[in-house]
């Protein structure tokens, strides 16, 4: 039986995981963690749970914790994880170059899986991008990146659209810092061909739709996943839970839960 605990317990996705945690014949729900000066803390979270604070608090160890927050309190939880010895699943999105450094430090002390994405649908489609960039490469194709999500979001570019932007970028052998354009307004003049445009836009309650661009004179390829329920993300995050669980320590991502 693998030990569970979920950060964010009281949040859209915290909820959903923590459900589906407990449906899991193989799992066990232990520890339910939310903000540290929130109202919650002591209060029931269900007939056998009460929220805490922190990971230290919880009194049954957990051997994986799963996190859907932000940079902040995902940093923090990660200290509490390296001193406790947990498992990390992370699909909290937003972080500095800096901040993911950490992430990734802490990977040489515990096992800790990292996805701006844990639908297993995403990353099978950063997986294509990546070899339809490789073949375009060299071929005069403008890359253009288009996200879609619900009006409650607070990051832009999404940390999806990003992570796209990234293995483009990486894959054509180009610096981000560069070649990357997060919005075009007035005479900008014409485009470039380094340019790879990563565009947002917030609309009701859009899930999450991606779309990937590859344009040149004469045709398009568009690359598209959209997400129709949360529960998709909550289920890749369970999936990566039970395929951490007894790993070594590391740094992972969906690649890895997927064999790609």
């Amino acid at each position: 039986m693998i030990k569970i605990a979920v950060n964010g317990a009281n949040g859209r996705m915290g909820r959903l995981i923590a459900s589906l945690v407990k449906e899991n014949e193989d799992m066990e729900l232990v520890g339910v963690i939310e903000n540290p000066e929130s109202d919650l803390l002591g209060e029931p979270f269900d007939e056998n749970l009460k929220f805490v604070g922190s990971l230290k608090e919880i009194k049954d160890k957990p051997d994986v914790v799963i996190d859907f927050t932000v940079p902040c309190a995902t940093l923090t939880l990660v200290e509490d994880a390296v001193a406790e010895g947990v498992a990390v699943v992370t699909g909290t999105t937003g972080f500095s170059s800096e901040e993911m450094e950490k992430l990734k430090a802490a990977g040489k002390k515990i096992p800790l899986l990292f996805s701006p994405n844990m639908s297993l649908g995403v990353n099978i489609l950063f997986r294509i991008v990546e070899e339809v960039t490789k073949a375009l490469k060299d071929k005069d194709y403008d890359v253009e990146i288009f996200e879609i999500h619900h009006r409650f979001k607070k990051d832009a570019p999404s940390g999806t659209a990003m992570r796209l932007a990234e293995i483009v970028a990486k894959t054509l052998d180009r610096n981000p810092e560069d070649v990357f354009v997060f919005g075009r307004k007035g005479f900008v003049g014409e485009r470039s061909s380094e340019e790879i445009g990563v565009l947002a836009a917030r609309m009701g309650d859009v899930v999450g739709d991606h779309t990937v661009y590859f344009a040149t004179f004469g045709e398009r390829i568009e690359l598209t996943h959209r997400a129709t329920s949360r529960e998709t993300f909550a289920r890749g995050a369970v999936v990566a839970a039970k395929w951490i669980y007894g790993k070594p320590c590391g740094f992972y991502s969906m690649f890895d839960v997927l064999g790609i």
